[in-house]
């Protein structure tokens, strides 16, 4: 095991200086996805592991966006903890962006054409008038389909975040009962980014970012006057 970063001033400050490069790659992003359709934002956070450096941790908000209706019948949201299920390439995947389509097999698929999976397998639509109830029951003119499948995870999980607004299910996943579901046809879910607030913290790590290259420069200037000048002999 190597041995422990021996801290002291310019260490602490080199530290502090990545720290907010991470806290800013994470703010950039969640501002580029502030109008991505069920995309959710990440927070930071310290971690000091032992006697290590502090570094920063990321965290998934899980938090709702604002629902938007737009009348489309293929539009679909969920309220509350619940994911619908797509199968993508890379496996099954938990997706909250419920504005879906049909592809020319009649399959319902999300926007980076995953099939959307239903308790029987993927949905395959018929022409013809598309109704969905809260349950995630789809019936074609007033014929039953298929029901959605719909998924949520225990509280306080931290799902990996895969393509925006995929995520990657774990151990904790369940179905979610029907009498339990809450979606909405004709809806979609925006972003849970506040662009105010992440713009506010951007600015924020920007002085703090200054402040800790300051202390940087003047520790090495500190420094360099002990090297040059009070080594000199007299």
């Amino acid at each position: 095991m190597p041995d422990p970063v021996r801290l002291n001033g310019m260490t602490s400050a080199a530290a502090t200086l990545q720290m907010l490069e991470r806290k800013q790659q994470v703010l950039t992003n969640n501002l580029a996805n502030a109008s991505t359709r069920g995309f959710k934002g990440e927070t930071t956070f310290a971690r000091i592991i032992g006697n290590a450096l502090a570094t920063t941790g990321t965290a998934l908000d899980v938090t709702p966006g604002s629902l938007t209706e737009t009348r489309n019948s293929l539009d679909l949201a969920v309220e509350g903890n619940g994911y619908f299920v797509t199968q993508t390439p890379a496996g099954e995947r938990l997706v909250r962006n419920g504005s879906f389509h049909i592809d020319g097999e009649h399959k319902l698929v999300d926007d980076h054409e995953n099939p959307v999976l239903g308790e029987n397998g993927p949905v395959v639509l018929p022409n013809g008038t598309i109704e969905v109830d809260g349950t995630g029951m789809i019936k074609v003119d007033g014929k039953m389909v298929q029901r959605l499948r719909l998924e949520r995870v225990a509280d306080g999980t931290q799902l990996q975040h895969e393509g925006g607004t995929q995520f990657v299910p774990d151990a904790t996943r369940a179905a979610i009962p029907p009498e339990e579901r809450h979606v909405k046809q004709g809806y979609i879910e925006e972003s849970n980014v506040n662009t105010m607030s992440a713009m506010t913290a951007m600015l924020e790590v920007l002085h703090r970012y200054g402040a800790a290259q300051k202390t940087l420069s003047t520790i090495d200037s500190a420094r360099g006057i002990a090297v040059t000048e009070l080594a000199k002999p007299v």
